[in-house]
């Protein structure tokens, strides 16, 4: 497996688009690991530091995870090395968009990603230049639709992606309105923990989750766990936490999600940053969701978080270890070695689903064809690394020996 990922990684994107901003300091780069089956998918992400290692690195994530996901294609990313709290962000994107339009509309496919906004932001602007979606390149590329099918599928697309959810199962309570972007994600990671126990065996109602990460990911996940009868027992994110050993109620869970400032968790008693992330490695719980940025946890919080009665982790974000290698470092194969790691390419990989799902023939543009279709894809993915592994550990190993077989 080590040498199938080595050569994975050590291979050559197809394709770099490279891109520095004329009014701003704004760098950006597409990179489309390969061309296979005629496209390529990624989303767009911003952040202040970003590079094009980075880039490169999650185009080939996006490759792995489209084994699982579907359409057999290629992996890409876009990435704006820009700061999203800048008030000329929206400037800067209108300029991205206009220089990988010719991209757009032949062979590659983007989405929302790390602070860009897919509703608001991408279809919006890549409209305005005569993109009729984001994932246009792919039914072109990919599909090679006629015009009549062409139509279907984009309008598909369009209507689903955004689609308000009205089916009360599939969105928390309240005045404000979700969409299935905003919920499929999570949903996706948690039902990865559903399926872990069903398969591989085990009560899932009563057990303990931690959440790192309180975006649209962690929150959504934490949800839907709370619905199977997890006690979410805590949540840390960028500015603090909380911490409730008794667990919180599915009301508590869905007000925290409903509260949010942005991606933020607020919170009346919220612990500060420090004080949280001192405390929170050590509870006892036996579910953790990372879903906050890449390469976050260390060799030392995987080890605390074992010793404290771990037994799976479900990867709502891409590459959640701290290690530089692309998919698999040392912190990532210890602590896949330790408990039942569910890697991202399987546990988050429900907004890609929903694309290629929505772009298919048998398409359903309702709540609950599109949520279920997210969790059988889940479960079939792990029900082949159950088939290659059925032991409690080295899921993941498993899981990329299957997907790089079809890659490399």
């Amino acid at each position: 497996m080590q040498e199938l990922l080595k050569k994975f990684e050590n291979k050559q994107p197809e394709i770099i688009f490279e891109w520095s901003d004329s009014e701003s300091e704004a760098e950006g780069w597409v990179v489309i690991n390969s061309l296979r089956g005629g496209a390529a998918g990624g989303g767009t992400r911003m952040r202040k530091g970003l590079d094009k290692r980075e880039v490169e690195s999650l185009a080939k994530t996006m490759e792995v995870k489209f084994t699982v996901s579907g359409p057999a294609i290629g992996g890409a990313k876009s990435g704006i090395n820009f700061d999203p709290k800048d008030p000329r962000k929206n400037e800067v994107l209108k300029r991205w968009y206009k220089a990988v339009t010719p991209l757009l509309k032949n062979y590659y496919g983007t989405g929302g990603d790390l602070n860009v906004d897919e509703i608001h932001e991408v279809i919006p602007i890549t409209e305005s230049y005569g993109i009729w979606h984001p994932q246009e390149g792919i039914v072109n590329g990919h599909f090679h639709a006629t015009e009549p099918e062409k139509i279907r599928k984009i309008g598909q697309l369009r209507q689903g992606v955004s689609k308000v959810l009205e089916d009360p199962k599939y969105t928390p309570n309240g005045p404000k309105k979700y969409t299935v972007a905003d919920m499929i994600t999570g949903f996706g990671v948690a039902e990865a923990v559903r399926h872990y126990y069903q398969i591989w065996g085990g009560k899932l109602e009563g057990k303990r989750a931690v959440i790192q990460g309180w975006g649209n990911v962690g929150a959504a996940a934490a949800c839907f766990l709370a619905v199977e009868g997890v006690k979410i027992v805590g949540i840390i994110d960028r500015e603090g936490g909380l911490i409730n050993e008794e667990g919180f109620t599915l009301d508590e869970v869905r007000e925290l999600f409903v509260n949010r400032n942005g991606n933020q968790l607020v919170a009346e008693n919220i612990i500060p940053f420090d004080e949280i992330n001192s405390r929170i490695w050590d509870l006892e719980s036996e579910i953790f969701i990372p879903a906050a940025a890449s390469r976050l946890i260390t060799r030392e919080q995987s080890e605390r978080m074992v010793k404290a009665g771990l037994e799976v982790i479900s990867c709502g974000a891409n590459v959640p270890f701290a290690d530089s290698e692309i998919f698999f470092g040392p912190i990532g194969v210890w602590t896949d070695q330790q408990v039942s790691v569910i890697p991202d390419f399987i546990a988050n990989c429900g907004m890609a689903r929903v694309f290629a799902y929505l772009m298919s023939d048998q398409a359903m543009v309702t709540d609950e064809a599109i949520f279920l279709d997210v969790s059988e894809t889940i479960r079939q993915a792990l029900e082949k690394t159950f088939a290659e592994n059925s032991s409690k550990i080295k899921l993941a190993e498993s899981s990329f020996k299957i997907a790089l077989g079809q890659l490399v």
